[in-house]
């Protein structure tokens, strides 16, 4: 997956002469976190947050300040062909709550920490009607093929698989999304296989 799937494109921009309270309202009344500024061709110049404008509107009030005072110049950016796991690593790496998406120096949309929530949880199938089943097997077995080969042979079919690693000396645990479906006969199976069911959410 890559950020042009699930990048903003219908995006809310200002431009550098904006007061502070200008650019306020403007996210009040949009309900968004993050503003790009941009020029008339829609060139990126900065970007600015709620937090960074409450931050000097007491100044603002004593003096005249525009976004071009205020705004980051070189924000942290993310292109539309950049994977998705390489925009979350940068927003949670540098702690940040969006990046702006740019194409040959032009604005083309925002993705938020939402917006990479959202892919994660569809990626993971969360929100589908599904069953899950939690094993636990030892770190130098690696019997991954062998769990997939007899949940498929009772017909469900397997959303996601996602695992933690373990540490030294500790045994991994994956954690199986299926479709929903009766989970007996396959916890069944699996122990008599000598996995370890540690738990089955039907």
């Amino acid at each position: 997956m890559t950020v042009r799937h699930w990048m903003t494109t219908k995006v809310v921009t200002t431009n550098k002469e904006a007061s502070i309270q200008e650019a306020l309202a403007l996210m009040k009344q949009h309900s968004i976190r993050h503003l790009p500024v941009v020029d008339e061709e829609r060139n990126l110049l900065g970007w600015v947050t709620d937090a960074d404008l409450r931050g000097v509107l007491i100044a603002s009030m004593l003096e005249e300040l525009t976004l071009e005072d205020v705004m980051v110049r070189k924000p942290f950016t993310s292109y539309p062909e950049m994977p998705l796991e390489e925009a979350a690593r940068l927003i949670l790496d540098k702690r940040i709550g969006g990046l702006p998406v740019v194409e040959e120096g032009k604005l083309t949309g925002i993705i938020t920490v939402v917006d990479i929530m959202s892919a994660f949880i569809n990626l993971m199938g969360l929100l589908t009607h599904s069953s899950r089943i939690d094993v636990r097997v030892s770190a130098e077995a690696h019997p991954l093929d062998e769990i997939t080969r007899l949940i498929r042979k009772h017909d469900a079919e397997i959303i996601s698989i996602c695992h933690l690693p373990a540490t030294e000396g500790q045994n991994l645990t994956y954690s199986f999304r299926l479709r929903k479906c009766n989970l007996d006969p396959i916890v069944t199976d699996l122990e008599e296989n000598g996995i370890d069911v540690v738990s089955a959410i039907p």
